[in-house]
């Protein structure tokens, strides 16, 4: 390996997981349906059954994770503190939030009525790829969501990663 390998600062998964990135805005059907956008479908793993655990996010959106992630993320939440009152309300509230749903033959999801409403979706929906899940948008909301954002962008990468100007 070369001589800048200690400023690696990420590691290769050691088997195939769903991964999600890009954005669009899709239309939701008089029933509730969302169609997951094409170039978002072709990453998800077999291994997740074309389905998807689909809970309360943060900043009022949805998560949708695809099953062979949620059963990672489901790993860690079950390695909370059932002794811990912080810990137990959130597996509570998560928990009672999720719903599994299967993708139909045209990739739609069903995203139950009361999360629809939670996140203010109505006829249509902004999907964000995030990683390992897909967040559902009003996309009023997440456009709120970005404007209020006091940092710059630059800023924010200059937090996170570490980095520092010169």
């Amino acid at each position: 390996m070369g001589a800048n390998d200690d400023n690696v600062w990420f590691t290769a998964p050691s088997q195939l997981m769903s991964s999600f990135k890009g954005s669009d805005t899709y239309i939701v059907d008089a029933k509730g349906r969302v169609s997951i956008p094409s170039k978002m479908r072709r990453n998800i793993e077999p291994s997740a059954n074309l389905t998807f655990v689909v809970t309360r996010g943060l900043e009022k959106c949805l998560y949708a994770y695809p099953l062979d992630e949620w059963k990672s993320f489901e790993a860690s939440i079950r390695s909370l503190s059932s002794s811990n009152e912080k810990d137990r309300f959130f597996a509570r509230t998560l928990m009672q939030w999720s719903e599994e749903v299967t993708l139909d033959s045209q990739f739609r999801l069903l995203v139950p009525k009361p999360m629809m409403e939670f996140a203010d979706i109505g006829k249509e929906v902004f999907f964000i790829g995030v990683l390992d899940h897909i967040e559902m948008w009003k996309p009023e909301n997440f456009k709120k969501y970005i404007e209020s954002k006091k940092d710059s962008y630059e800023k924010v990468v200059e937090h996170v990663m570490g980095t520092r100007k010169q």
